[in-house]
C-alpha cells in the first residue's frame, strides 16, 4: 500500500493564514491537518466562551475553509485540525454553513468528550487548587479521528486531542491499523510531532539559520507515512526553508520530557529512531519503537488566578544598582500605603556595558510585576503609583510604557484520569454517535508524581539505541573557551510551568559521535546549573537520546504557573536554548571548527 501524504498548515492558532490554500495549491496531498490548541489557547478560547457560548473554536480556521475548502474538495484532501477547541460541534455547524452557502457537498464529522468541566472540582482537588476552573479538557487519541474518516468524513475537527493525532488518525484510517500496531502508531506520533508546529521542522526557529536560505517564505512540511509506520519529511517543492535532519531533530527534541513520550494511543520512544537525508528537503525517519499506551491521559486545566499589571523602568547610565534600589524603594512604600498586591516581583536585567556607544548600550531594565486576587490593587491605584513617580525618582527616570489596566491570567495544572473515565466520541455528519472505546486495560500506569504526559512509566524499560556513547579519548584534554553554540545546536519551549532544551551535535560535525561523547559528559545537573543560574534551585531531568545524538533537559518550575501567569522575561521559554548556546564551556579543541579553535588559543 502507498505512502500517504500528510500535511500541515497551522502550528499555532494565528499562524499564517493562508497557509491554507498555498498546502492546497502547492502540489499532491491526501490529508491537510493543522494543530491550533496549545495550554494558553485553550485559556484564550475559556475566555471567548465567557463572553458568548456558542464561541470557544479557533475562528482563523473557519475563515480559511470558507476560502479552501471548495479547492480541497475539488482536489480530494481531507481536512483534519484541532480547531475546535472548546466546541467542536459549533464549528463542525459552521463549516456546514459556509459549505451549504457555496453549494459544496462537503461532509463534515467532530470528535468531542474531552470537555471535562463538569468534574471540574474533583480535578481540582487532585491538584491542590481552590481556583475558578474555566477549562478542563483531557487529552484524546486517534481513533476518533479515524473513526469519522474511515466513514466517508471530508472534514474532521476535534477538540482537544495530543498535537500529534490529527495525523496519526488519518494514517489509522488509511491503513487500517488497530490499537496493537504499536510499532507503526509510534512512527506516525513521531511524523505528527515533526510536522504539527508547521515550519518550525522546515527552518523556523532553527539554531543554525545561518546556514539555511530562509529568504523566502518557509514551505509548511508534510510527512509521508508508510504503511510500515516509517516516515518521510518533506515540503512542496519550490517553497522556501529546507527540511534537513537537523531542522527535524529540532523538532523533534522540541517540548518533550523523557525518550519515552507518552500518549493516549501509544507510548513512543524516542531514542529507538534512525533519521537519514534521503535527497533535497528529504529526511527518513524509520526504527521507531512504540509501547503500551499509559492506562491515564493527562487533563490541561486553566483556571483564572487573578489579575496582573506590570511596570518597566529603563534605567540609564552610571549607577545603575543605586538607581534601581531607589525606585524599588519609593514603589514598595507606595504599594504598601493602599492596599498592597498580593504578589510583587522586581527583576533587574543589566544589559548595559562599559563606555557605552549608544544610549540603548547604557540602559538596563528594571521590571515590576504585580499580581492580585481582585483587580483594584493592580489598576489604576499601580499605575498611579508608577507614574507619580516620574519628575521625583532617579535621574533620567523613564519607562517602556505607561501601565495598562489590569488584566486577567490564568494558572496551567495537569490532572491525571483513567482514560475508561474520558468519553471518546465521534459525531457523524448525520448526527450519528460513535463511541470509542479506550485502549485495554492492559496499559502501563504512569509514573508517580507524574508531571506531563511524557513522564516515564513506572515499568518502561529501555530499548536498546544504536550510537552508543563511547568514552572519552586523549583528545578531549586540550580545551578552548568557546561558547556551546559553536559546537552544539539547540531548541527550547514550554511543558506547562516547565522548560525543556534539546541540545544535540550537528549531523554534518565530522566527529559527531566524539563530540556527542562530550556533550553527554558536560550536561550533568551541576553544570547545568552553573550554565544556567536560573534553574540553580530547580528539579532537572536530564535523558540522552544517542539516536539522535541529542541531550534532553527538562527544568521543572521554571516557569511558575504556566506561560499564563509566568513572569519571565520568555516566558515560553523560546529562548533558553539559546541562553544555553551562548555560553562559554571548555570545549575539546579537536571538536570545534579550526578557525574558531586558533582564534581561542
Amino acid at each position: 500500500m502507498s505512502a500517504i501524504r500528510v500535511g500541515n498548515c497551522s502550528g499555532y492558532y494565528g499562524d499564517r493564514f493562508s497557509a491554507m490554500r498555498e498546502m492546497l495549491e502547492g502540489g499532491p496531498l491526501d490529508y491537510l491537518t493543522g494543530d491550533y490548541l496549545a495550554e494558553l489557547t485553550m485559556l484564550i478560547l475559556g475566555r471567548d466562551r465567557m463572553k458568548d457560548e456558542s464561541l470557544g473554536y479557533a475562528k482563523t480556521f473557519a475563515r480559511q475553509m470558507g476560502e479552501s475548502m471548495a479547492l480541497a474538495k475539488e482536489r480530494g484532501v481531507k481536512i483534519v485540525a484541532n480547531a475546535g477547541g472548546l466546541n467542536p460541534a459549533a464549528l463542525a455547524e459552521k463549516l456546514r454553513e459556509i459549505a451549504g452557502s457555496q453549494g459544496l457537498d462537503l461532509t463534515v464529522a467532530h470528535v468531542e468528550g474531552d470537555d471535562l468541566r463538569d468534574r471540574a472540582a474533583d480535578l481540582a482537588a487532585q491538584v491542590g487548587s481552590t481556583g475558578n476552573i474555566l477549562t478542563a479538557n483531557a487529552y484524546l487519541g486517534a481513533f476518533g479521528i479515524a473513526a469519522a474518516l474511515t466513514a466517508g468524513a471530508d472534514v474532521v475537527v476535534t477538540g482537544r486531542v495530543t498535537d500529534a493525532s490529527v495525523v496519526v488518525g488519518p494514517a489509522i484510517a488509511h491503513f487500517g491499523w488497530d490499537r496493537d500496531d504499536l510499532d507503526r502508531l509510534a512512527g506516525a506520533v513521531v511524523a505528527g510531532h515533526v510536522i504539527e508546529c508547521g515550519t518550525q521542522a522546515t527552518g523556523g526557529n532553527f539554531a543554525g539559520f545561518g546556514e539555511l536560505d530562509l529568504s523566502a517564505p518557509l514551505g509548511f512540511p508534510i510527512a509521508e507515512i508508510a504503511e510500515d509506520g516509517s516516515v518521510v519529511i518533506t515540503k512542496h517543492e519550490g517553497t522556501g526553508g529546507a527540511v534537513t535532519v537537523d531542522t527535524v531533530t529540532a523538532q523533534l527534541v522540541y517540548e518533550i520530557g523523557s525518550p519515552l513520550y507518552l500518549g493516549p494511543d501509544v507510548s513512543t520512544r524516542l531514542d529507538t529512531m534512525s533519521l537519514v537525508q534521503d535527497g533535497p528537503d528529504r529526511v527518513a525517519i524509520s526504527g521507531v519503537v512504540g509501547e503500551a499506551p499509559p492506562a491515564t491521559t493527562k487533563v490541561c486545566l486553566n483556571e483564572i488566578g487573578g489579575f496582573r499589571n506590570s511596570v518597566e523602568f529603563l534605567l540609564t547610565g552610571l549607577d545603575i544598582a543605586e538607581k534601581a534600589a531607589l525606585v524599588e524603594h519609593q514603589m514598595e512604600a507606595a504599594l504598601s500605603a493602599g492596599t498592597r498586591p498580593d504578589s510583587v516581583e522586581w527583576h533587574l536585567d543589566r544589559t548595559d556595558v562599559a563606555d557605552p556607544a549608544t544610549q540603548a548600550q547604557a540602559t538596563s531594565l528594571l521590571r515590576l510585576h504585580v499580581k492580585s486576587a481582585q483587580p483594584e490593587p493592580v489598576g489604576r491605584a499601580f499605575s498611579d503609583a508608577a507614574i507619580q513617580l516620574a519628575l521625583a525618582s532617579y535621574p533620567g527616570f523613564s519607562v517602556s510604557r505607561p501601565p495598562a489596566a489590569a488584566t486577567p491570567f490564568g494558572i496551567y495544572r495537569p490532572a491525571y484520569v483513567p482514560q475508561t473515565d474520558v468519553p471518546h466520541i465521534v459525531v457523524h455528519p448525520d448526527g450519528r454517535r460513535e463511541p470509542i472505546p479506550p485502549p485495554a486495560s492492559g496499559a502501563i500506569a504512569p509514573a508517580s508524581g507524574a508531571k506531563t504526559d511524557d513522564t516515564p512509566s513506572q515499568n518502561a524499560q529501555t530499548a536498546p539505541v544504536a550510537g552508543a556513547i563511547a568514552p572519552l579519548g586523549e583528545w578531549a584534554a586540550e580545551t578552548v573557551r568557546a561558547p556551546l553554540g559553536r559546537l552544539a545546536l539547540a531548541r527550547s519551549g514550554d511543558k506547562g510551568g516547565d522548560a525543556n532544551i534539546g541540545v544535540w551535535i550537528p549531523a554534518d560535525h565530522p566527529a559527531r559521535d566524539d563530540a556527542y561523547a562530550w556533550l553527554v559528559s558536560l550536561l550533568d545537573a551541576p553544570t547545568i546549573r552553573e550554565l544556567l543560574p536560573e534553574a540553580a534551585a530547580l528539579d532537572l531531568q536530564i535523558s540522552p537520546l544517542p539516536n539522535l545524538r541529542a541531550v534532553n533537559i527538562v527544568i521543572h518550575g521554571l516557569l511558575g504557573d504556566g506561560v499564563a501567569s509566568s513572569t519571565r522575561l520568555d516566558p515560553q521559554a523560546k529562548g533558553l536554548g539559546e541562553w544555553l548556546r551562548a555560553r562559554d564551556c571548555a570545549i575539546p579543541s579537536v571538536l570545534l571548527p579550526t578557525p574558531i579553535a586558533e582564534a581561542s588559543l
